[in-house]
């Protein structure tokens, strides 16, 4: 069998278990229903293994079905996003964006005014993470906390680079940090959840744990900003949001030769079945094509800060 046949038995197996049964599927797809059980059943040939349990009522995913099911709808999401690529986005085209306190106000609200000048055509309805009365009716929410559930789809928007950094005004009189065991006898601001919280630092393949009890922990990094640049300790923030107050002297990196290990993933999540769309591709290159830029400091806008 050849790759392009695989790839559309993929798509196909995909459709079938998103829309749970053959019948639906091929409604969905515009084909004969023996198409669709064809395509699976030759996937299954290929495959050698069983990936679905059929009865009269439903369908069901065997093991080796829901260990590949996740392949397939990628699969099926780049052929409709080829396909989507070649559609202009509507007109009267509707948006409903979910952005979170961390990185959603950060990073997509400056851009809003961009996109609506780039896509006139696309009403934008902005939205807060955890809104009462919006889950589960968002078509792009920015997250950085790694979820992903059943029938989304994740499109990564980068990994900011987290660093250690103090005002001056903390640091005055105090003996700057030389080795990560010293952290331990300063006042740190950062965001974890864990209930007994070690920072983890990195160099040189080897990575160190310090456990600490933060002064202050937030998801909102523009909250420990605020904290840090006000002289209340060292916190651990994205190098994008300091870069500014750095430049300006008002912020000074703490152990510059460390990394934090922890690392924080942007991505864009959307329903599975929303994903190749038109609007909501359209919005999600557009993030990526400002928001990496900023993350790398390759020349972009940096959000305002000290």
């Amino acid at each position: 069998m050849t790759h392009s046949m695989i790839a559309d038995d993929m798509a196909i197996f995909a459709k079938v278990v998103e829309m749970n049964g053959f019948t639906a599927a091929a409604r969905v797809l515009g084909v004969p229903k023996v198409r669709i059980s064809r395509s699976v059943a030759q996937l299954e040939r290929e495959l050698g293994v069983r990936l679905l349990e059929r009865t009269t009522r439903r369908i069901g995913l065997t093991a080796p079905g829901r260990s590949i099911l996740a392949h397939c709808q990628r699969v099926a999401l780049e052929v409709e996003a080829a396909r989507a690529a070649l559609l202009p986005v509507a007109s009267g085209a509707s948006l409903r964006v979910s952005v979170d306190q961390a990185y959603g106000r950060l990073l997509v609200a400056p851009l809003v005014p961009r996109f609506l000048e780039r896509f006139p055509q696309v009403a934008l309805r902005l939205v807060n993470a955890g809104e009462e009365g919006e889950a589960g009716t968002y078509d792009v929410e920015l997250r950085s906390d790694g979820r992903l559930a059943e029938g989304e789809v994740a499109s990564s928007l980068g990994t900011p680079p987290m660093i250690l950094c103090a005002a001056p005004a903390y640091l005055t009189g105090k003996t700057l940090p030389q080795t990560p065991s010293e952290l331990g006898a300063h006042a740190l601001l950062w965001s974890t959840t864990e209930s007994a919280p070690q920072l983890r630092l990195s160099k040189d393949g080897g990575t160190v744990a310090i456990p600490c009890t933060p002064r202050l922990t937030s998801a909102d990094p523009q909250a420990l900003h605020a904290a840090v640049a006000a002289g209340l300790g060292i916190g651990v923030l994205p190098e994008f949001l300091c870069r500014n107050g750095l430049a300006m002297r008002r912020l000074v990196q703490v152990l510059p030769d460390w990394q934090v290990a922890d690392k924080v993933e942007l991505q864009a999540v959307s329903p599975a079945h929303r994903a190749g769309e038109p609007a909501v591709r359209s919005f999600v290159d557009f993030l990526a094509a400002n928001i990496v830029p900023v993350l790398a400091g390759g020349g972009a806008q940096v959000p305002s800060g000290a």
